[in-house]
């Protein structure tokens, strides 16, 4: 089935902190929101610099009285405003997310946040009650958990296809920061500064990731106990790890592997995810995230192909274009943000049917990825040592 349609009744009125002109990732933001017609930009700060920010906000279509110094001006101003926004993406560095999204939340706001969603667990869970308190929709952009492959693995495992879990092998690294090019770009530069990235670098920038999307295609596995080691292979980047190896104990006896690097000199990007069951393996590989390859113990190796019609409805409900042609993370982000107009909409109307039958990355999954992030900093800096998941 060809994806085509919107999926609201009126575009979401919608905003961002964050993303000013050489922002990646604000650029990957407005053209997965924007794609399928399902919410309008209308306002935003999107520069530290106000004139900056405005000159800015003009080119992309908003008007200048709704390009904001701040982003409690923007909240104020447009609780005021008699088609004031209805949802807003934090696009900032990680030690601005928790004030940002609690100040939304606060302003009667839907939210999505960029991760790690905070800092600490004690403030992601403050933000998880203060979302169940305002009813506010709350989403996380592990983007690449959007892809349609990760619905087929998905569905294969409830079908038992790959009988009982017995591995999770996963992967995300990458060669790009093998040497310390942190010195000539701002913009890796916060991510290895502690006061700007948090207590860690790849493990909550990179890992958190594979992680999602395990969490997506197994969701009935629950992590026991975790044992991380660190490194700071550029070491001038310490604390703050460049490499990291996890090693985690699933309640019920599966076991998991992270690897997390931004030093695997050569690799392009290198995120893949396989599980490892007792009839059956798949893996899904993101340079290649048209397939899923499918190993069922001595059968040929099979590579399942994304809009082919032996598979499963879910995988194929948000296809945008026929099969042999490629989709990449435009389309996986697009896939998210739809979700996350659908779940807005849903909660503004009260319809708890519908609501339940949407699955996006929510604020359960950016609590978990902070929980993951700060047991795996505690065994690290413990010295390697196996911890409770806690």
């Amino acid at each position: 089935m060809i994806f085509g349609g919107k999926q609201v009744a009126a575009p979401i009125r919608w905003a961002m902190v964050g993303g000013g002109r050489g922002s990646q990732i604000g650029y990957i933001h407005r053209c997965a929101a924007l794609r399928d017609g399902n919410f309008a930009l209308v306002a935003g700060v999107f520069d530290l610099d106000p004139e900056r920010g405005r000159s800015f906000g003009v080119e992309l279509g908003v008007e200048a009285v709704r390009c904001y110094p701040t982003y409690r001006e923007m909240f104020a101003a447009e609780a005021e405003h008699p088609d004031g926004i209805q949802a807003v993406s934090v696009t900032t560095p990680n030690n601005t997310h928790y004030e940002i999204t609690k100040a939304a939340l606060e302003a009667g706001l839907h939210v999505v946040c960029e991760k790690p969603l905070t800092f600490t667990v004690a403030e992601a869970e403050a933000l998880q009650a203060l979302a169940r308190a305002k009813d506010r929709v709350v989403g996380v952009t592990y983007g690449y958990s959007g892809h349609q492959m990760i619905e087929q693995a998905r569905a294969m495992v409830a079908a038992g296809e790959l009988g009982e879990i017995r591995l999770v092998n996963l992967q995300f690294a990458h060669g790009f920061h093998s040497a310390p090019v942190e010195e000539q770009n701002p913009a890796i530069r916060w991510r290895v500064d502690p006061r700007f990235a948090g207590p860690s670098y790849v493990l909550g920038d990179l890992a958190t990731h594979p992680l999602y999307i395990a969490e997506v295609i197994c969701p009935e596995l629950r992590i026991k106990r975790l044992m991380c080691a660190r490194q700071s292979f550029v070491r001038s980047r310490a604390p703050l790890e460049d490499n990291a190896v996890t090693l985690m104990e699933y309640e019920g006896g599966a076991f998991g592997t992270v690897w997390t690097s931004a030093v695997n000199a050569g690799s392009m990007h290198g995120q893949k995810v396989r599980i490892v069951g007792e009839k059956a393996s798949i893996e899904w590989w993101d340079e290649h995230p048209n397939q899923l390859r499918f190993e069922v113990q001595d059968e040929p190796v099979r590579i399942l192909e994304r809009n082919m019609g032996y598979l499963h409805p879910a995988a194929l409900a948000e296809d945008r274009i026929g099969a042999g042609h490629p989709e990449g993370l435009f389309e996986a982000w697009a896939n998210l943000y739809d979700r996350f107009a659908v779940a807005m909409e849903a909660t503004d109307q009260g319809d708890a049917e519908r609501l339940s039958q949407i699955r996006y990355p929510d604020i359960a999954a950016g609590v978990e990825g902070v929980r993951w992030v700060a047991n795996c900093v505690r065994s690290a800096d413990s010295g390697g040592v196996w911890v409770d998941y806690v």
